[in-house]
């Protein structure tokens, strides 16, 4: 949209010397969106460290898993994971190595247009259909956003079980911002388990530094969301 808009803004002035200057800024604003080194190196200096769970040991009350991981495909009745689908297998296999007790689900329908896509209750079917106890499931399939996942969840485990030792498992560029909303919702206890992360080895080979690649403006997308959706929960108190 940016580039968009300058190349528009560029045709319709009817200075020249700054529709050239228009064109000019779109093309760079195009080449940094797709220069994998520095959207690489954004998403490194966003993203979550957190520790690497696989060489602990520590046993959890839970995973809190956080929605968005799939579209609902309501002719077949069932979920098709995207790439953040790494959330729920990454939470599904600390609970069969042991590490955590419950399952926590929080994600119902972002859609105005397909309110009936609640993924909570897909992916609990999905749970069911692998074998995944109902004991183990608590699912919450009614908020929309970040936000509600936060607060839906507190009220789903209850004042005797909200101070347990949680994880809290979303993708790495969605961590900073969920985690400041939970703990401002009054989650005390509650660890970053990153997943998805986006940032890889810092590579400093020709096509990486230099060749534009789609790739890496897809990813940025999710980088500017993040940045946006941040922006505006501090303002409203939300973390």
């Amino acid at each position: 949209m940016w580039v968009f808009g300058l190349l528009v803004y560029s045709f319709f002035t009817k200075i020249e010397t700054r529709a050239k200057k228009l064109r000019i800024a779109a093309v760079i604003v195009l080449y940094i969106s797709c220069n994998s080194f520095i959207v690489d190196e954004l998403f490194r200096s966003y993203e979550t460290e957190t520790i690497d769970h696989d060489l602990t040991t520590t046993h959890y009350a839970g995973a809190i898993v956080l929605g968005g991981i799939g579209d609902v495909d309501l002719r077949l009745k069932k979920i098709n994971f995207t790439h953040s689908g790494d959330r729920l297998f990454q939470t599904i296999r600390l609970y069969k190595t042991g590490r955590i007790d419950k399952i926590i689900y929080t994600g119902g329908s972002g859609s105005i247009e397909f309110p009936e896509k609640k993924e909570g209750l897909y992916v609990q079917k999905y749970l069911r259909e692998i074998q995944i106890p109902d004991s183990v499931m608590m699912i919450e399939s009614e908020s929309r956003n970040t936000y509600e996942n936060a607060i839906f969840t507190k009220k789903l485990l209850g004042d005797s079980l909200v101070n347990s030792k949680f994880l809290l498992v979303t993708s790495a560029y969605h961590m900073p911002r969920a985690l400041a909303v939970f703990k401002k919702a009054g989650f005390t206890n509650i660890t970053a388990y990153t997943t998805d992360r986006i940032s890889g080895i810092r590579r400093f080979t020709l096509d990486h530094l230099f060749i534009p690649n789609t790739d890496a403006a897809f990813n940025l997308r999710f980088l500017l969301h993040e940045w946006v959706g941040y922006l505006i929960y501090k303002m409203k108190g939300y973390a």
